[in-house]
């Protein structure tokens, strides 16, 4: 991790296109100005990880959808085959 000091109004570039910049710094708090492009997600720390667990849950809650669905599909094929042996 790199670490900088910065003072007020003082900036820092990352590439060419994302500035951020010092705004203000009240006791332990200090406001930071961030300018990027349009398509660049720019979160805080705490919102980017209630994003990433919110995903996790959609992702294992699909998962756990799919098996559900894959079971309906085997119980049909098992239901449908027991039914053409009666039919024979």
């Amino acid at each position: 991790m790199l670490v900088l000091t910065r003072r007020l109004g003082e900036s820092i570039w990352i590439n060419d296109d994302i500035r951020i910049v010092i705004q203000s710094i009240r006791g332990n708090q200090v406001r930071v100005g961030i300018a990027a492009p349009k398509e660049m997600v720019v979160h805080r720390e705490e919102i980017y990880q209630k994003i990433h667990q919110e995903n996790k849950e959609a992702v294992s809650s699909d998962s756990s959808e799919m098996k559900t669905v894959r079971d309906l599909f085997r119980e049909m094929k098992v239901a449908e085959s027991s039914s053409q042996k009666l039919e024979n």
